[in-house]
């Protein structure tokens, strides 16, 4: 395929563009070349998004796919502008926050109720209105399927990406406390759900839904499965030996101000139920009969912690400090003699 990647610097979209490259593709990456560099030897083409015509410099060329990733409406439809009629299929990575409902498990990317679209003057979610992230994904997402046409187009919404250079504090938290060992307070309880994708197994989906023609929207996340398994699955990875597992309930948490997710005294991946319910319940049945692989959770923590160690300027700090983690653990026992 001749795939052009809009972005391709940063983490999905450099995964995507290496992935291309290894099997053979030709592959142009184009960005402004601010986020970060683009995969060695993929050609690589400057482009400002934020200008109506920051695709010109691709005029008059066509692709048989493109994948993109932004989450500006104005982006969306420039490039539907500039790209109908000159591409074959269009990957847009969306995201599962399009979804205003975080509570009722087990909903479908086919049939689950969208937020409204952004209004015209809400651009770019990054600055001060994250709460308008997933309607700005929905905006996104009806730009393209009106500019390319419905039949070519795939909406990709990604749920927790994780994997080498994921500069978030969620997967590689984990990777950080496994390594460390001792007794490792587990949040919530050990059959409460996660859910997640690697960044190359889902790089690998995009890849094939583009060589298929793949069309619909489709959650781009793997199966959900018990938090016990994901934290005994990482602990026997990365963990010296003796590391122990402690479950402490998420009303403790929560009066210990323990916080959900990411972020200052956080304990990824976890959320609090039963509000987020259905945040990391998804049924993604249909993702997986269409082709997303899932790699062993051993194999993304391995290469997880090796790209840590290897670029640790990367690597966001976060999560429950060593030092609060050891005061919630003495006072868990202690309530619980």
């Amino acid at each position: 395929m001749r795939l052009l990647v809009l972005g391709g610097t940063v983490f999905l979209g450099r995964a995507v563009a290496r992935l291309a490259q290894a099997g053979g593709h030709d592959v142009t990456c184009l960005a402004r070349g601010s986020s970060g560099d683009a995969v060695p030897g993929v050609r690589f083409v400057t482009g400002d998004r934020d200008r109506p015509d920051g695709l010109s410099a691709i005029d008059g060329e066509t692709f048989d796919a493109v994948v993109d990733v932004t989450v500006r409406p104005s982006h969306a439809r420039h490039a539907a502008a500039a790209l109908a009629g000159r591409v074959g299929h269009y990957s847009f990575v969306s995201t599962c926050n399009v979804y205003p409902d975080d509570a009722t498990p087990g909903q479908r990317a086919d049939t689950a109720k969208l937020h409204d679209p952004a209004p015209p003057e809400v651009d770019n979610p990054r600055d001060d209105q994250m709460d308008m992230y997933g309607p700005c994904k929905v905006a996104c997402e009806n730009a393209i399927r009106d500019g390319i046409g419905g039949d070519r187009v795939l909406l990709c919404r990604a749920g927790l990406i994780v994997g080498p250079e994921d500069r978030s504090d969620r997967f590689p938290y984990w990777v950080a406390r496994m390594r460390r060992g001792g007794e490792v307070l587990a949040p919530g309880a050990p059959d409460e759900s996660v859910q997640f994708v690697d960044v190359d197994d889902l790089a690998e989906w995009l890849l094939l839904a583009a060589s298929t023609g793949l069309a619909g929207a489709y959650d781009g996340m793997g199966l959900p499965m018990p938090r016990e398994r994901f934290l005994t699955e990482m602990r026997d990875a990365l963990a010296p030996p003796g590391t122990t597992l402690t479950w402490v309930d998420q009303d403790f948490l929560v009066e210990h101000d323990v916080r959900p997710w990411s972020g200052e005294r956080a304990l990824p991946l976890w959320l609090p139920l039963p509000e987020y319910g259905g945040f990391l319940t998804r049924d993604t049945a249909r993702t997986v009969e269409a082709g997303l692989p899932a790699r062993p959770i051993a194999e993304t923590a391995l290469r997880t912690a090796h790209w840590m160690d290897t670029a640790p300027q990367d690597v966001k700090p976060g999560g429950l400090s060593a030092e609060d983690e050891a005061f919630v653990l003495r006072e868990w026992h202690a309530r619980s003699v």
